[in-house]
């Protein structure tokens, strides 16, 4: 039975080097995969995913204008793969549920939770009130040994709390931090 998962992390966590393992895995069996990235994220390149390991793939890029229940329904893959899911928009999330209720197909999407401030994209939002299965993917405190849980972002090797929500950057602007880490250098809010 296909679901909607929404797996979840900070930064540095692996999640595109994942969907990149998983877009293998299914072409070594000869199985159809389409995979996506949101229009927003150019930093390697526009309907390119990229892990900070440099394995890289080519993907569909996932704007207001495509019409992913009909092109899964013409493609017909055995699965959709989706990174940088917390650029989603709450039509674009329903669209996948689509997929999964209407045609059959599992849908995985990869995303950030939460933003440098500590609050929900509108992408992971709509994942975490539509997804079937939610799924952490755990990675390590740039400060320390805990897990990470949250993000600061950077300039001049400074945290800022202000801003707008998206700021494409990686390494060079954001670390993954665990609660104790953030609020050493942020009041929480």
């Amino acid at each position: 039975m296909a679901q909607l998962y929404f797996r979840y992390s900070t930064m540095n966590a692996g999640k595109s080097t994942e969907i990149l393992k998983i877009a293998h895995n299914y072409a070594e069996q000869n199985k159809r995969v389409l995979l996506f990235t949101p229009a927003l994220d150019d930093r390697f390149g526009r309907g390119v995913i990229t892990s900070r390991m440099g394995f890289q793939r080519d993907a569909l890029i996932l704007d207001d204008r495509v019409d992913v229940v009909d092109l899964v329904r013409r493609q017909q893959p055995d699965c959709v793969l989706v990174d940088e899911g917390q650029f989603l928009t709450r039509p674009q999330v329903i669209a996948l549920c689509r997929v999964v209720d209407e045609l059959g197909v599992p849908v995985i999407v990869y995303g950030l939770k939460n933003d440098f401030r500590n609050r929900l994209f509108p992408g992971s939002e709509s994942l975490l009130l539509f997804a079937d299965k939610i799924e952490e993917v755990k990675t390590v405190c740039w400060y320390c040994t805990k897990k990470a849980t949250m993000l600061i972002r950077m300039r001049d090797g400074k945290p800022v709390s202000r801003g707008a929500q998206i700021e494409i950057g990686g390494n060079d602007r954001y670390v993954s931090v665990c609660r104790r880490c953030y609020s050493q250098r942020l009041p929480l809010e």
